[in-house]
């Protein structure tokens, strides 16, 4: 690789970084993807589900080629706090393609993913460490690579959440505490069939299931799991800013959690295969700070581009999406001869007014919401508190339950739950 020249040089193998490739490899653009693991997604933490509207199009028959899990047609969400949940449940398939999302094994997907950008045409290198970006004043021209050095008109950074090479560069600002959570991810397997009958599932069908409460002892995150053909992958992201102020380890609180009842009867019989961590983007629109530059783009997890909506948590359709926005704005640069900051800054436009743009915006106030100790604390134990009362029968006699509701809810501070309540709707 030393001194070779490309029209544009991708930095990383996950989804941003294999469609941006992909795409411009398709369009004819001589590019080269760099991937320091062994394979592009040997390093991937995520759990993961694909909303599939972007992945549709950038390739619309991924259906027939994609290695897929399950579709997913089976919605949990759990409340957890003293052992005890209470869980809520929606069962149905999107009524339109677009609305689709899956389940995948990220370290298979992405793979298959960058094998495509390089059936395109890409030229696609992996185990190879990008030490630093090639600069030529204020303008990226190339990469860095131990002893070698590649030039290209642009570089496509899609590189991670702690995107070291544009904060080295300074390209964009240091990342905080605030901006990132740590997760944790585990992944077992099971015999033929367990997956269905266990959670009331066809053949082709799957489960997301979320989890909130005391198992992040009162700091922002929650579990997931997600079914696999023959596996789950099961993980905790906790935020990172107050992480050294709570009473638990990340790996004391993924033990409370895949000891909870609810939990560990889900992998009873399950053989562990994986068990990984990871960095992960949080803060959603606040994060999101440079895109673009002279000779330079920034996409997916790099670019900050992440919604945690509590009941819901997307990253990988922005990741594909942003790919292709930054190969659209390379090869609309690529026509014109003009790499500069004024022609990259195309691709702020597309991303500014596509989805990513709008939804980061929308739930611009969530994180701020979300980052609220009473909410996986006082509010779960309030919930379970409620639903005891509920469902509890004894031979004391019946009391009034509304009495019994307002003893719950002034427990966990009615003034406080307003304001919270006032916030949180503000926030969606």
């Amino acid at each position: 690789m030393s001194q070779e020249r490309f029209d544009t040089i991708v930095v990383g193998g996950g989804m941003a970084g294999a469609s941006a490739a992909y795409r411009l490899a398709k369009a004819g653009i001589r590019v080269l993807l760099v991937e320091r693991g062994n394979y592009a997604g040997a390093k991937n933490v995520t759990g993961g589900r694909i909303y599939t509207h972007s992945l549709e199009q950038l390739i619309p028959d991924f259906r027939k080629r994609a290695p897929l899990e399950r579709k997913v047609t089976q919605e949990r969400i759990s409340i957890l706090e003293g052992g005890k949940s209470t869980t809520i449940e929606y069962n149905g398939a999107a009524e339109h393609s677009d609305e689709e999302s899956y389940v995948v094994l990220r370290s298979v997907f992405d793979k298959w993913l960058a094998d495509e950008a390089a059936s395109a045409g890409a030229m696609v290198v992996n185990r190879i460490q990008v030490d630093r970006l090639l600069m030529q004043g204020d303008r990226v021209v190339g990469v860095r690579c131990g002893n070698d050095e590649a030039y290209a008109n642009v570089v496509i950074l899609a590189d991670g959440v702690n995107s070291l090479l544009a904060e080295r560069a300074g390209l964009r600002a240091p990342l905080r505490p605030a901006e990132v959570a740590v997760s944790a991810k585990e992944v077992y397997t099971f015999n033929k069939g367990v997956i269905e009958e266990r959670f009331g599932l066809a053949a082709d069908e799957g489960a997301s299931w979320l989890f909130m409460g005391d198992i992040t002892h009162g700091l922002m995150g929650g579990g997931f799991l997600y079914t696999n053909k023959n596996s789950v992958s099961i993980g905790i992201v906790v935020s990172l800013e107050h992480i050294g102020e709570a009473d638990a380890t990340i790996e004391d609180m993924m033990n409370e959690f895949m000891a909870y009842p609810t939990v560990a009867r889900l992998l009873k019989g399950g053989k562990l295969v994986e068990r990984s961590g990871h960095m992960v983007p949080e803060a959603g629109y606040q994060a999101v700070s440079t895109l673009s530059g002279d000779g330079f783009i920034i996409v997916g997890d790099a670019a900050g581009f992440c919604v945690n909506m509590g009941y819901t948590v997307r990253g990988m359709d922005f990741a594909i999406a942003s790919g292709m926005y930054a190969a659209d704005a390379v090869i609309k640069a690529h026509k014109l001869g003009d790499f500069s900051a004024g022609a990259m800054r195309y691709y702020d436009l597309k991303v500014e007014d596509s989805f990513i743009g709008k939804d980061l915006k929308q739930y611009r106030r969530l994180p701020d919401f979300l980052n609220n100790p009473r909410i996986f604390t006082a509010y779960p134990a309030m919930v379970n508190g409620i639903m005891q009362d509920v469902f509890t029968v004894n031979g004391k006699g019946a009391s009034p339950l509304v009495p019994k509701l307002l003893k719950r809810v002034n427990k966990a501070g009615l003034v406080g739950l307003a304001m919270d309540a006032l916030k949180g709707g503000r926030a969606l």
